[in-house]
């Protein structure tokens, strides 16, 4: 008994140490990453939420490298992300945070890039440092992949293979040639076996990975990535429609407003010139009209003209 006693305070006194070195590793290193979090948080006003799925390593390296001075990029887990954001969020001006949690920004595999430039600069960054990779077996697809008809470089003695498939072929000058367009992956639907093989012997690589905006904070706002792609152009059509809507309802009800106002003046015109047309009461700009409208060869010589 005293053997197994002494036995036993001897592994314990060689095993705790270790384990109470190791938990208080993991305490600094927790609370260093609490630490870098909120004064990102608190020193920048700009942020995008990034996805990370199927993004190697390189990749990751080569947008930091390039926005070196602009932002800072930075990963963790997602339940000490949640925590940290409810710790600051409890600071006076920081509740706005909550947003990110409430709005389930933070999921799957995410990460912050925390910026002082526009946010176009950032973007352009990420969307340089997408790179080609081939279709896996039981991936999502992030888009359609559709092979053309015609011949390609494989040799008949893989027909069997595209039997298999059910793709229509033909041996043409020693090699396959497709028959018809084939839609051989759908957006949202896992890659199949039989097609990442085919697009591999094909040498075709239909994906195209990177860091992919998934959010945004600007200020105290949060709002979808969509936004970050809207432009003056989709802005000045947006406010167009608005007004032809106000212009609508206005000339509807009879309450002129300033969107309406242009269109009451151009309908009131045609009134009076369909009246001065119709009547013998004129006046210059309606004299003009009747004159073109008397005389034959200037209306001929117009539509011959249109």
């Amino acid at each position: 008994v005293d053997i197994v006693g002494t036995l036993t305070t001897v592994w314990l006194s060689i095993t705790q140490p270790n384990k109470n070195k190791n938990k208080m590793v993991h305490n600094e290193r927790k609370s260093n990453y609490f630490a870098k979090l909120t004064g990102y948080f608190q020193e920048y006003q700009r942020m995008l939420i990034v996805s990370v799925d199927m993004v190697g390593s390189k990749q990751i390296q080569n947008v930091r490298m390039q926005l070196r001075g602009k932002g800072e990029l930075l990963f963790g887990k997602n339940t000490m992300v949640r925590k940290c954001i409810r710790t600051i969020s409890s600071e006076p001006g920081m509740e706005h945070l909550m947003q990110l949690i409430d709005q389930k920004v933070v999921a799957g595999n995410t990460g912050f890039l925390f910026l002082n430039c526009d946010f176009a600069v950032a973007q352009k960054v990420l969307k340089d440092n997408f790179v080609g990779a081939a279709a896996r077996a039981g991936v999502l697809a992030p888009l359609s992949v559709t092979i053309p008809k015609g011949p390609t470089s494989l040799q008949p003695t893989e027909t069997s293979f595209f039997q298999a498939l059910n793709i229509p072929t033909k041996i043409t000058k020693g090699s396959v040639e497709i028959l018809s367009d084939i839609s051989l992956v759908e957006e949202g639907v896992k890659v199949s076996p039989g097609a990442a093989a085919l697009l591999t012997k094909m040498g075709i690589r239909p994906f195209t990975y990177g860091l992919q905006v998934c959010g945004v904070l600007d200020g105290k706002s949060v709002y979808p990535a969509a936004v970050l792609d809207i432009g003056d152009a989709d802005i000045l059509k947006a406010l167009s429609a608005g007004i032809g809507r106000v212009a609508a309802v206005s000339l509807g009800s009879g309450y002129p407003t300033l969107a309406s106002v242009p269109h009451s003046i151009v309908n009131g015109y045609k009134n009076v010139l369909s009246i001065s047309l119709a009547t013998d009461y004129t006046f210059p700009l309606a004299q003009k009209i009747k004159d073109f409208l008397s005389d034959p060869e200037a209306m001929a010589a117009a539509a011959a003209a249109a």
